[in-house]
């Protein structure tokens, strides 16, 4: 009798010692819009590669490529109910949920890519990052995105070469209004109808990075590509906040390690795409126009601003650290 009732408790404990090991091992799905080939789905494979390796296995990413687990503003949405674990996101769709992501998306807040690095790793990037966390998506590390810069049939390389103009933008205010201040005419249409309304003149110029530039062809149907470098926004690996603070703080800073690490890696993959997708389209006989001095673009922008921080006066702080931030 004794030794049946042992034998029954020490097999009740080791099940109970195989639930309480299962439930501190933490099985997380990633979401990734790209597919193959693309630099942030090596950089996803890379970071579940990396965090497996540094937490001994404690922590177990799959990720799930070409958006199979929804589009990204669902993916947004099941990350912060925690549905999904982690995403690689564009801080553009961010910002209706978290007002300080919004900074990203404010024309020529940015010098230049090395700058944006800068300002996201620095005292506005943990601003924006506790903003984004208190909606339980918790930036781990930033991609990535190119600048986005105009192309037409002339070179752009003040204001006034933007008067008069009929430019493709997205369809957001600030972009809008941008080109408004520019001198110019905001056409925001879908991205598919660009190449045709370019074609046939329905639009003057439009914009976007190097490598978008090439890979749909609107190389074909313009002659120059201006570097103003507008808009550059940032992509994040971004997880949610309760899934993260669940993990001890070993394992915590195990996987933002993980991440950052995984980030460098897309910076590389990322520039080796854009510097050949700049030499193909300069080799298909496109004039690559490097902006002297961007300074009027930047001053242009000021009705922008004003408007922006009227109506939203809490951001004044966040802008002023961000063109602070040399």
């Amino acid at each position: 009798m004794y030794k049946k009732l042992s034998t029954q408790l020490l097999g009740a404990a080791t099940a109970l010692s195989l639930l309480c090991g299962a439930a501190t091992a933490a099985e997380w799905r990633a979401w990734n819009i790209h597919n193959d080939g693309h630099p942030n789905t090596g950089a996803m494979d890379r970071f579940a590669e990396l965090t497996a390796e540094k937490t001994n296995g404690e922590v177990k990413i799959e990720v799930f490529h070409g958006g199979v687990l929804g589009t990204q503003p669902d993916a947004l949405e099941q990350v912060r109910i925690g549905a999904i674990d982690v995403g690689n996101f564009s801080m553009g769709p961010i910002g209706p949920m978290v007002n300080e992501a919004n900074l990203v998306s404010l024309p020529f807040i940015f010098k230049s890519v090395p700058h944006m690095f800068r300002v996201m790793e620095g005292e506005a990037g943990d601003i924006i990052s506790k903003a984004m966390a208190a909606e339980n998506l918790l930036p781990l590390a930033w991609f990535d995105a190119g600048a986005r810069s105009f192309y037409a049939q002339k070179a752009i390389n003040t204001p006034a070469d933007v008067e008069g103009l009929k430019v493709r933008v997205m369809n957001n205010n600030l972009y809008t209004s941008m080109i408004s201040a520019l001198g110019g005419n905001p056409s925001p249409m879908a991205f598919s109808e660009v190449q045709q309304a370019l074609k046939t003149g329905v639009v003057d110029a439009a914009e976007n990075n190097f490598p978008s530039y090439k890979s749909v062809g609107h190389f074909e149907v313009t002659k120059n590509y201006s570097l103003s470098e507008h808009l550059i926004i940032p992509e994040c690996i971004c997880v949610n906040t309760a899934k993260f603070e669940a993990l001890s703080a070993d394992m915590q800073a195990a996987v933002k390690a993980a991440a950052q690490e995984a980030a460098l890696y897309q910076r590389e993959l990322w520039a080796v795409d854009t510097d050949k997708a700049r030499k193909d389209v300069e080799a298909a006989g496109i004039s690559v126009n490097e902006i002297a001095d961007k300074t009027p673009f930047q001053e242009a922008m000021a009705a922008v601003y004003d408007e922006y921080l009227a109506a939203n006066p809490d951001m004044k702080t966040l802008v002023e650290l961000a063109q602070s931030t040399e």
